[in-house]
This record gives structure tokens, C-alpha cells and sequence, in this order.
């Protein structure tokens, strides 16, 4: 696992290789072990690593006997399977990352369509002097690309290519007012003008310095909703799940689990004490407030009866102010979903032990977990028909005006999944797992782990789980007013202290209380700041920060200061990870 960054030039161009050093200092949290570096003909590229799977002769580039170069920031988890199959290849390392460099052998431009896995891959051809960008099914793993003056530049991290002066930091207004109302962003277009995502299970051809071709992997099935009866479908879930999370497994290096408790973390975790010897170590989030939602107690319970070594990390008001800024900074693709809080502070305090965690993210979007998709389900009358009908900024007057529609990767989103003859449950699983899950949740996991050196890995966003899960009959997701109804039935036969059938928790963190307790101070920083100039109201904002302990209001105002923070860091150039909210503000 790491980061990848390069330009494949413009016929007649030079990569100059302070572009190739920007880079590559730009990426270089996400790889402490090691630098790899490859120029050839128009190519230039580095990677950077962090070792988890074979660290002697793993590092990159990687090389092939046909001439071809591959880095990667990957985890290809079937990777023993594949050299079973190639038994006719000599393979030079123990890298699971060689498999795709002689899948392209044989497989051409399609070598990623068999891989299990997390990727962004970058395999270039001397030869015909075509480089191939590669991202997995569920977009696990970032990949962004930028048409340049020099040609086209691709990175695990936009801030590589901004670092590099390859594109400028200006924000694209349509972006962000769908950032503002929604917390996340959607489709290619990235918050910066000129900064593209690969999307989720893409295949770009680049030659010359421009893409010529793309083709793409769906992450779910095209097979209809099954006609498995309950106890079928257990069995399958069962043997989908066990191998997924026995080969997320594969490490040579420590590991351990985010445990919130929940169904999901606690369905991984129940996979892993059936197969793991030794205890499970599961970190565990809770918050030093009153009233809060606190998973320690629960989360606690479940950790003894699965026989885990349980760490609880606390997380107070004080954590909050502190960490912030640092997250700010790290998420460079924006998202606004406060879960990012607690997601640091876990791998800060991991990060002393492991360099893998295993996490619960797409349990709600496989098995239908979400308040949301029962809502989606009703006539439109009683409010059915769209998963978010409502910005988080709508009726507040804060905006000035809204530029455009701020629905429209949604609605496109919604529409992509409405084709075939998928349910309309299927239809709101798929219109998330294409946004939500890859530029906010995998996003949030991405950048707070590897800002730690820790490799986040996720066993339900796997092609065979998802096979099993996305497939199954609908009564068999949603059952007595909650979701997840196998998942649930499973958990509950596995591990019957997770309380599977219990109401959801839900996980909320508490900004609102203290952004209000700040909110005084903060309003007119934030009102006045440069990241509003021009949009905003400001005496509206300032008001906004006074109410933030109304929910509505406290959301809209963390919105707003997660916004100027990254702003500060991402579009102005201040460096704000050593410096307070207030500090960082004024700077």
C-alpha cells in the first residue's frame, strides 16, 4: 500500500524532475518505507510505500519479462490464487502487486477484470508507449488525473498535483455548493477546476499525453435478485464472508479491527475469531461528553465474547479542537462527514501498534442498512422517490444564491442506477455505493489512516460478498422496520452478545455543542473568512454559529468551518496542522 504519482507527457515535452520531486514529497505520508522512481521515453513516475506484503523484495516499480513497469497502491488480495493459475510464469518477487503485470500479458487492456482487491494501478508499455490507469470496482482506493501543459498527470492525492504546480487550487463554484449541501461531492469532477477522479473500476489508455480510451469494471453483479430461500442465503453469506475476510487477512505485518460495536465491525470481528488464532486486537471510539451516544460499553461486551484484546480510545472537547485542523488538512478531497473525527484519533492511537485495521464500511450499502432507503421506498406523497430531498443549507439563508442545481450527480447517480431490472431497493443501494461510499466514507478511511501509516481495508467491498449481498431478495434486507435482516440473522448465530436485532445506535459526534460553545468567536472568523467572500451572508453566518447547538443550525456551522479550514490549507497554502482552529482562522 502507498501513493502513486507521474506524467505521461505531451508528444515532444520534458517532465522536468522538480515535478517528479514535488510529487512525490506531496504523497510522501502515504509510503514511509521506501521511494521507487521510473523514467522512460515520456513516462515519469514514483511511488512511494508503505510495506505490508512481502517487504524484501516487494518495493517498485515492478518489472516484467516483457518490458512493462508497474506501481501500484494496492492490496490484490487473491494473489496467491493467481500464481496457481500462471503456474507458466516465472515470478520475480513475492509482490502480490507482479500478478497484474502478467495478467496484462494475457489479458491486455482487461488484466484488472479478475483482481480482489484495493488498487490504483499505473502499468506502462514501453513499447507502444501506453500508459494504463487502473481503479477498483468500489473506488477503495484513490486515483486522480489532471490534463496539464505537459501532459497527463495522475496521483493517489489531488495536493500531489496542485504541490507540483501542474494545476492551479482554484475551486469549481458548482462543486462546492453540492459539497456544502451534501458533505461529499460526486462523480469525476473533483471540487478543484482541472482535477478529475478515475471513477470506481475505471481503465483509462493514455498515449501521448491524453486519454484515448476508458473502459470499466461495475462493482455489482448483473445477475437479477436471487431467488435463494433464508437458509440458502445464510450459507452463501456465510462462505461469501469467511473468504472475504480470510484473505483481507493477508499480511506480513501486525493487524487489528475498528469496532464500533455496530452490526457491521461486529460481523467482522466475528469472522475473525473464527479464523484467527490469536486475539483480535478492536479499538474501540467514545465520547467524553454528556449525552452523547458512548459505543465503549457495547463495543466492550462484544470484544470479551469474541475473545479480542479491546482498546478504548477517548474522545473529548479538547481532542476535537486539536484534531480538526489536522483533518482539514489530510482531506484533500473534502468531505464534510464529522465521522472523520473519531477515524483520526483511532489511528493515531493504533498507529503505535498496527499497520493494517480492518473496518465495517459497506455493510449498510450491501445489506441495505440505511433510515434512508426505507424513506426512498415510500410513494412520494409521504416523502418517497429521492434518498436526500433536502441540502443542509436549505432555509437557513445563508447562501447567497445556489449556482445551478446542487442535485445533479445525484440525479445522475440515481438515474445510472435505475437501469436494468434492479429493485427499487437495489436501486438506492447502487446510486450510493456509485458517491457516498467512494468520495465520502472510503474517502474519510483513506486519508486518516494513511495520514498514520495504516493500511484501512474493508472485507464487505469485495466482488464475491458483494455477489451474495447486493443480490438478495428484498425481504431479505429489509424486515420488521429494520435492515440488514441477514446480516443481522447471521451476526446474531455467530456472536449472539453483538445484540444484532437491536435499534441502531447510529454514530454522532457532538460538534455542535462545541462549536457553540466557541461560537462567538468563531462566527465572525468564519464569516469573515476568505473561503465565504462573495457567497455567503455574513451576518446570517455569525447568527448560524450562535444557534449551532440547534441540530439543524450545528451542522450547517461545522459544515462551514470544516470548509474555511481546508480552504486555508488547500486553496490559500497555509499550513494549519500545527496550529489551533482560532489561530489557523487568523492566519
Amino acid at each position: 500500500m502507498c501513493g502513486i504519482a507521474g506524467v505521461l507527457a505531451l508528444p515532444g515535452v520534458d517532465v522536468p524532475e522538480s515535478v517528479l520531486q514535488a510529487m512525490a514529497r506531496a504523497i510522501e505520508h502515504r509510503g514511509p518505507d521506501g521511494e521507487g522512481r521510473y523514467r522512460n521515453g515520456p513516462l515519469a513516475m514514483v511511488q512511494r510505500r508503505l510495506a505490508i506484503i512481502d517487504l524484501v523484495t516487494g518495493d517498485q516499480p515492478l518489472h516484467g519479462a516483457s518490458g512493462r513497469v508497474l506501481i501500484a497502491n494496492a492490496e490484490i488480495y487473491n494473489h496467491i490464487e493467481w500464481r496457481r493459475v500462471l503456474s507458466e510464469v516465472e515470478f520475480r518477487t513475492g509482490s502480490d502487486c507482479e500478478v497484474p503485470l502478467h495478467l496484462f500479458d494475457r489479458d491486455g487492456v482487461d488484466f484488472a477484470r479478475g483482481l480482489r482487491g484495493m488498487y490504483a494501478i499505473a502499468l506502462y508499455d514501453p513499447e507502444s508507449q501506453r500508459l494504463f490507469l487502473s481503479r477498483d470496482p468500489f473506488g477503495i482506493k484513490p486515483l486522480y488525473i489532471a490534463e496539464t501543459p505537459l501532459g497527463l498527470a495522475f496521483a493517489s492525492e489531488p495536493q500531489a498535483l496542485i504541490a507540483a504546480g501542474l494545476v492551479a487550487p482554484e475551486v469549481d463554484e458548482q462543486v462546492r455548493t453540492e459539497f456544502l449541501q451534501c458533505q461529499f461531492t460526486t462523480g469525476k469532477q473533483t471540487i478543484y477546476r482541472g482535477i478529475e477522479r478515475v471513477l470506481p473500476g475505471e481503465t483509462l489508455t493514455v498515449h501521448n499525453g491524453r486519454i484515448v480510451e476508458r473502459r470499466r469494471r461495475d462493482a455489482l453483479p448483473e445477475r437479477d435478485t436471487s431467488n435463494w430461500d433464508e437458509e440458502e442465503a445464510l450459507e452463501k453469506l456465510d462462505a461469501a464472508l469467511m473468504d472475504s475476510v480470510r484473505i483481507h487477512e493477508r499480511s506480513d505485518v501486525p493487524y487489528g479491527l475498528f469496532l464500533s460495536g455496530g452490526v457491521d465491525s461486529s460481523a467482522v470481528l466475528a469472522a475473525m475469531a473464527r479464523i484467527d488464532q490469536h486475539p483480535v486486537r478492536a479499538y474501540t471510539v467514545g465520547f467524553d461528553v454528556e449525552g452523547a451516544r458512548d459505543e465503549r460499553h457495547h463495543a466492550a461486551v462484544v470484544a470479551k465474547a469474541a475473545g479480542a484484546e479491546h482498546v478504548e480510545v477517548s474522545f473529548g472537547r479538547d481532542d476535537f479542537w486539536r484534531v480538526l485542523p489536522r483533518v482539514a488538512a489530510a482531506m484533500d478531497d473534502p468531505a464534510a462527514d464529522y465521522a472523520t473525527l473519531p477515524t483520526y484519533r483511532l489511528a493515531e492511537v493504533a498507529r503505535d501498534s498496527i499497520k493494517v485495521v480492518l473496518s465495517g464500511e459497506g455493510g449498510d450499502e450491501l445489506f441495505a442498512g440505511y433510515g434512508r432507503y426505507r424513506r426512498y421506498l415510500r410513494h412520494r406523497l409521504l416523502g418517497g422517490g429521492r434518498l436526500r430531498r433536502h441540502g443542509s443549507f436549505d432555509g437557513l439563508g445563508v447562501l447567497k444564491a445556489t449556482i445551478g442545481s446542487w442535485r445533479e450527480g445525484l440525479n445522475a447517480a440515481e438515474l445510472a442506477a435505475g437501469l436494468g431490472s434492479r429493485s427499487k431497493l437495489q436501486q438506492a443501494q447502487a446510486a450510493d455505493i456509485a458517491d457516498w461510499l467512494p468520495n465520502d466514507l472510503l474517502t474519510k478511511l483513506d486519508r486518516c489512516l494513511m495520514i498514520h501509516g495504516i493500511e484501512g481495508r474493508v472485507p464487505f467491498l469485495d466482488t464475491h460478498v458483494a455477489d451474495v449481498g447486493f443480490r438478495l431478495p428484498d425481504d431479505l434486507k429489509l424486515r420488521d422496520k429494520r435492515g440488514k435482516y441477514l446480516l443481522r440473522h447471521w451476526l446474531r448465530r455467530e456472536l449472539p452478545e453483538a445484540d444484532a436485532f437491536s435499534r441502531k445506535r447510529g454514530f454522532t459526534v457532538p460538534v455542535g455543542a462545541w462549536i457553540a460553545d466557541q461560537g462567538s468567536t468563531l462566527g465572525p472568523l468564519v464569516a469573515a473568512s476568505p473561503a465565504l467572500d462573495g457567497w455567503t451572508e455574513p451576518g446570517r453566518v455569525r447568527r448560524l454559529f450562535e444557534r449551532a447547538e440547534r441540530k439543524k443550525e450545528g451542522f450547517a456551522a461545522w459544515t462551514l468551518l470544516f470548509y474555511a479550514l481546508w480552504h486555508r490549507r488547500h486553496i490559500e497554502g497555509v499550513g494549519v496542522e500545527d496550529l489551533s482552529v482560532e489561530a489557523t482562522l487568523r492566519a
